[in-house]
């Protein structure tokens, strides 16, 4: 038997706190609120098992404060499988301690109020969870369906465009939803950099699941959207447009239920390492140090790349060899929930993007029986593919013009190197991720 518990909180800075999203070279510093942000959480049991999705309005959070999260929640006594967070990644966000460095992203170097907020917003998530679980929990039944929408296309010009709308309802007796998870692969930046604080097209498609039905909680949660941008930016009227339509597709949808899930439900959590393109020798570091100390001066290069190579020489001169990063963790998670047909949903870490999913979900019978989300538990950059690593694209991360040293996406990331391709001798990054997708998706 299932039952449910939802909560929510806002976590909306004040005025004058810097923005997250963009790398500029005058921070963005918020004149106000367009929409407030919210952290917002539902507890699913399964019997006496709690299963907890927090999704938070903010760009996304890094290791460490992920796992300061993670370790506060699971000391509530919940099983670490057994918890996801979540960002929706709006571009309009507040800015948190690492992730994105705010030095290089925002040539922010004044971190008190930044790390003061970071520091709130990991308890206030904490809080979050245990009074969302303190909270008395309805007896519910679990349906999903599958649903479509058209204003996401690839930004990196290549063929696969995200169309899924997933979404899971948990509804009371009387069969009115009282927790909605939904999703969409699309980048949610339809306002462009703003000075106020709002959530983007997410933000009104969740206030009309909410409006519609009284006392349900709406949950977005981001699919691989690292190459899917909305096909119109820049307003808020385009938040508007966007997420009004979103939210009628949902709301006209789910008024009666979808495809029934009985449970049980079980879960997983582990860790691939995905490997960065670097050659440890003195020579090679060497070389890649003198690349990085050229840019750093370099005026016609971006702010953000700049910062980037001043931070990337600081750390090889401070670094010994054989310490500097080889590989990138990345946490991988999946939940299942049982039925006549089952349900999987797999939380990968990252700016994931779109073609992974592809792959997935052709390959374990389609949307129907695989939800894939991204931008869960961290966020250590994008997921590029080998298609992306051929040709210099911000997803791809690097710079022809310095040797293939970390660029774009790599850089605003602050990595010292960019991810490796796969070659005939080499498994690159989408070998290691999609064998290990792989190898997640077969074990019962």
């Amino acid at each position: 038997m299932f039952t449910v518990s939802t909560g929510k909180i806002d976590i909306t800075p004040s005025v004058g706190y810097p923005m997250a999203g963009y790398g500029v070279d005058s921070p963005r510093l918020a004149t106000g609120t367009n929409r407030p942000l919210y952290a917002r959480c539902t507890i699913l049991y399964d019997g006496t098992v709690p299963h907890v999705v927090v999704t938070v309005d903010v760009l996304g959070f890094r290791r460490d404060t992920h796992q300061q999260i993670r370790a506060a929640v699971t000391g509530l006594g919940i099983p670490p499988e057994d918890f996801v967070l979540t960002a929706t990644h709006t571009h309009n966000g507040p800015v948190l301690s690492e992730g994105l460095d705010p030095f290089i992203a925002y040539d922010l170097e004044n971190l008190a109020s930044v790390d003061t907020y970071t520091t709130w917003l990991v308890a206030t998530i904490t809080t979050l969870v245990a009074q969302t679980k303190a909270a008395p929990s309805v007896p519910c039944t679990l349906d999903y369906f599958v649903l479509d929408e058209n204003f996401s296309f690839n930004r990196e010009g290549l063929a696969y465009v995200e169309r899924d709308v997933p979404c899971l309802v948990a509804r009371a007796g009387d069969g009115t939803p009282r927790a909605v998870l939904f999703g969409y692969g699309a980048h949610p930046v339809a306002a462009g950099g703003q000075t106020l604080f709002d959530g983007d097209y997410p933000g009104p498609a969740i206030d009309a699941i909410e409006a519609e039905w009284a006392g349900c909680l709406a949950q977005f949660m981001t699919g691989p959207a690292g190459d899917q941008n909305p096909t119109s930016t820049g307003t808020f009227g385009d938040v508007d447009t966007f997420g009004n339509d979103l939210g009628a597709t949902v709301v006209n949808a789910i008024a009666d239920p979808g495809r029934e899930l009985t449970g049980p439900m079980t879960s997983s959590y582990g860790e691939v390492s995905l490997p960065l393109d670097v050659t440890l020798t003195v020579a090679n570091v060497a070389a890649v140090r003198a690349e990085y100390a050229a840019r750093s001066t370099n005026a016609a290069v971006i702010g953000y790349e700049r910062r980037h190579a001043l931070r990337m020489t600081q750390l090889i001169d401070a670094t010994p060899l054989a310490n500097l990063e080889q590989t990138v963790p990345l946490p991988v998670q999946r939940w299942t929930i049982g039925g006549d047909e089952p349900l999987v949903l797999l939380f990968c870490g990252g700016e994931v993007v779109s073609g992974f999913a592809v792959d997935i979900r052709q390959e374990n019978g389609g949307s129907d029986g695989v939800w894939f989300l991204a931008y869960s538990n961290e966020i250590p950059g994008y997921i590029p593919s080998d298609q992306l690593l051929q040709t210099a694209t911000y997803a791809g991360g690097y710079d022809p013009d310095y040797p293939g040293i970390a660029a774009e996406s790599m850089a605003v990331y602050d990595h010292w190197a960019h991810f490796l391709r796969g070659s005939a001798a080499t498994d690159g990054v989408e070998q290691v991720f999609l064998t290990y997708l792989r190898q997640v998706m077969s074990t019962p």
